[in-house]
Order: structure tokens, then C-alpha cells, then sequence
């Protein structure tokens, strides 16, 4: 049985406390769209602690070239902890071949993205539900210590309230919503039937990092810090006062260990992931240019302002109580910390 740790006095104190005795007794991890953004992320930092991890990705959305970076930043004995499985979570035997001997499983595979879901309704259930349940089940017939899932923001849906409370969601506006409120219900019921804890983590618009910049469903950070570098335009939906909790990548590090590793979870956890602020597109705008500028470059152009995008919320913040009291997280990165961290690796 993995060890696991009370929420301490001091927030961060028990993060490092946590650092250091998986350093000192490692353990193996599963995580499952390893390639991906915050798979990569997540694979760098548990290698740095010497841990033994075990990767699954099908390449869909992840990259060869994550995990080739993530090998020239850790040490040669530490990659050698690593065993990548290339499979699919759709397929219960690629998912059963990945948990076997695991103490703790980060489900990160998903096809993210609402304008995805929208254009491709039927690709979004097979991965994010079918998927999900498939790894679900493996993980508690293998009997893992902890299992710990990429929730999503997206489930508050249409619920007005600001700042966002874990127990209060709305109507989901797009089909990624639905597949993600599904496996949240699917966590539920797999504690009242078969006692298996689990906690999702409901990201609120994660940065950083290996983030990737190019396709139809970039997301706005790398989008624009690549554009910004190119000196092409910026496209702002609706008149750029739409606001969200932006996540720095570390952030979600931090919390995917913490409840992994937390003594205080207890059935099927829902926890939001953020700063516990806002920042609206305009503004975010504004960060990304001087961060960049700052570096060498020049851009001189106003955003273009075009059409609200469908299946979008309004505004969007976390309120991050919870995930203090519950696993001791605490945001190490407010949005200006993050984009300049951003910034630096993409310039």
C-alpha cells in the first residue's frame, strides 16, 4: 500500500513533504496520455523525483517530441523508470496491460477542446466516456492505490455564479461538457458499488509548456504567443471582456500529486483546479505582448474582435477552498508568474 498524507498547517510545506518522501520510497504511476501537454508535464516531474512511471498514449492529440524533451531533461537513470505502452484507452486490454503493478493512476487521455465536441460529437464519447470507463474499470480490478482523472470546468456549464463551487453546476453547453460530467458520474457510482475512491480534478484552463500552438483547436495562450511572435493577427471572440481562471501548468502538477498521494479522500472527490482568479481575453492580451515584447520581439497590431464562439461560457472562476482543505494545494503561479514561465519557453 502507498503511503498517503494529511492535509498539514502549511500548504505548501506538505508538497514538499510530499516530493521528498516519494524521493526517498518511489513508487510506479500510471499516466495515461503521457504525450500529451500536461501527460509530458506530469512525466518530467515524476521522473525528477525517481519515480517509475508507465505512459499510454495513442498519439491522437499527444507527441513523440514531449517525451523526447522530457528524456533530455532528466537524468539517464531516471529514464530508464520509464515505460511507455503505446495503446489506446478505448481498448480494456491496453488499459489492463497499463495499471498492471501501479500504485497510483493520473488519467490525463481525453480529446479535449468544445469546438472539437461540436464538430465531432461521436469521437469526443468514445474517447472521454468509453475511455474513461475503461481505464475506470481496470484501474479497480487492479486494485491501485489512488486513481485521480483530468476533470473539467467545463461541467459548471451554464450555472451564473462566480466564483464556481464544486457542488453547484448548470446545463452543459457542448458535448466535451457532457463526457466530462459523465465521468464524474461514472466515479460516483464506482464508489457506491464497489467502494473505489477516486478524485476528479476539474482544471480550469491549464498553460505552459509543451502546450502545442498549431491546429484548429489550439488553445488561446500558444495560439496567441505564437501569433504574437510571427507578428500575424489576434482574433478575439466577442468584444474581449470574457474572462477565465487561467491555470499555469505547475499548478495542476501540484494538485494531481497532492490527491494522489492525500489520506483525506474519500469517495468520488470532485476538486477544482485554478488560481482562484480572473483575467479577461483583453487583458490577457496585454500580458502576452509585453511578455513577449520584452524578449525582442515587436507587435504592433491591435486584436481583431469577431464572433462569440459557439458552446462557450461567459466568465469563469474557480473557487479553490476545497482543494486547500482537502489535498493542501495551494497556486504556486498566479496568471503573470505563468506567462512569463510560458513565454520563456516558447521564445
Amino acid at each position: 500500500m502507498a503511503k498517503c498524507y494529511k492535509t498539514g498547517t502549511s500548504m505548501t510545506s506538505r508538497y514538499e513533504q510530499v516530493k521528498a518522501d516519494l524521493q526517498a520510497s518511489p513508487k510506479t504511476w500510471l499516466i495515461t496520455g503521457v504525450a500529451g501537454f500536461i501527460g509530458s508535464n506530469l512525466l518530467e516531474t515524476l521522473l525528477k523525483l525517481n519515480q517509475t512511471v508507465v505512459g499510454l498514449d495513442n498519439f491522437a492529440t499527444g507527441h513523440q517530441y514531449n517525451m523526447d524533451e522530457v528524456k533530455t531533461l532528466v537524468e539517464e537513470g531516471q529514464w530508464k523508470r520509464f515505460k511507455f505502452i503505446e495503446g489506446d484507452i478505448r481498448n480494456l486490454e491496453d488499459c489492463r496491460e497499463a495499471v498492471s503493478g501501479v500504485d497510483y493512476v493520473l488519467h490525463q487521455a481525453a480529446l479535449g477542446s468544445v469546438p472539437r465536441s461540436i464538430n465531432d460529437p461521436i469521437a469526443t464519447n468514445e474517447a472521454n466516456i468509453d475511455g474513461f470507463l475503461n481505464i475506470l474499470v481496470a484501474s479497480k480490478d487492479e486494485g491501485v492505490s489512488s486513481f485521480t482523472y483530468a476533470a473539467s470546468s467545463s461541467t459548471y456549464g451554464d450555472h451564473p455564479a462566480l466564483p464556481k463551487k464544486e457542488d453547484y453546476i448548470g446545463n452543459p453547453l457542448s458535448p466535451y461538457a457532457v463526457t466530462k460530467y459523465v465521468n464524474e458520474l461514472y466515479a460516483g457510482v464506482f464508489h457506491r458499488a464497489y467502494s473505489f475512491n477516486s478524485v476528479g480534478l476539474r482544471y480550469f484552463n491549464v498553460f505552459g509548456p509543451r502546450q502545442d500552438p498549431e491546429g484548429a483547436y489550439a488553445a488561446v495562450i500558444p495560439k496567441w504567443i505564437s501569433a504574437i511572435k510571427n507578428n500575424d493577427s489576434i482574433f478575439i471572440n466577442g468584444d474581449g471582456e470574457t474572462s477565465r481562471d487561467f491555470c499555469f501548468v505547475a499548478n495542476a502538477i501540484q494538485a494531481n500529486l497532492l490527491a494522489a498521494t492525500s489520506c483525506n479522500v474519500s469517495g468520488a472527490e470532485i476538486i477544482n483546479v485554478a488560481c482562484g482568479d480572473r483575467t479577461s481575453l483583453n487583458q490577457l492580451f496585454s500580458l502576452l505582448r509585453k511578455a513577449i515584447v520584452n524578449k525582442g520581439f515587436s507587435y504592433e497590431k491591435a486584436p481583431e474582435y469577431i464572433d462569440f464562439r459557439e458552446g462557450d461560457v461567459r466568465h469563469s472562476q474557480a473557487d479553490i477552498e476545497k482543494a486547500k482543505k482537502i489535498i493542501g494545494y495551494e497556486a504556486t503561479h498566479p496568471i503573470e508568474k505563468g506567462v512569463l514561465a510560458a513565454v520563456d519557453w516558447y521564445c
